[in-house]
């Protein structure tokens, strides 16, 4: 059965918040490799939800959320995390931890703020353990 959906690449994406947020998980990749961390997924998929960032270094285990800023008018990356939000990551975490985690991993939940400056300039700040499932020891 043929997809509903065809393939369009990043470059022609017609919303620039698409865009921007990819060039932010972009920033964010190379901010925490240069930090020591390996890539494990990036967009790993459960239905319409997704994780932005699956990152290793060890058994430690972070599920990162992206948020990409130009300003503090709506507010920071932290409030924009709302509980609906962070039990859909927790959710997807749970598909991806069952799917490829390793005995003996621990595992969090981390929040990347990348703030866009403009001409391919991004500040990026990682708040590490930025939340807790209430439903599982992760």
């Amino acid at each position: 059965m043929p997809s509903a959906h065809s393939f369009v690449p990043a470059a022609q994406w017609e919303d620039r918040r698409h865009r921007r947020g990819l060039a932010g998980e972009r920033a964010a990749i190379a901010y925490l490799t240069a930090c020591g961390w390996e890539l494990e997924a990036h967009r790993f998929r459960l239905g319409r939800h997704d994780l932005d960032l699956v990152v290793r270094r060890e058994a430690l285990v972070a599920f990162v959320e992206v948020k990409t800023r130009r300003s503090m008018v709506c507010g920071s990356a932290r409030e924009s995390v709302s509980a609906l939000k962070r039990r859909r990551v927790e959710r997807v975490a749970l598909c991806w931890r069952l799917r490829h985690g390793r005995p003996g991993d621990v595992y969090r939940f981390d929040l990347v703020a990348v703030s866009d400056r403009g001409g391919g300039r991004y500040e990026v700040e990682h708040l590490a353990d930025a939340w807790r499932m209430d439903w599982s020891p992760c």
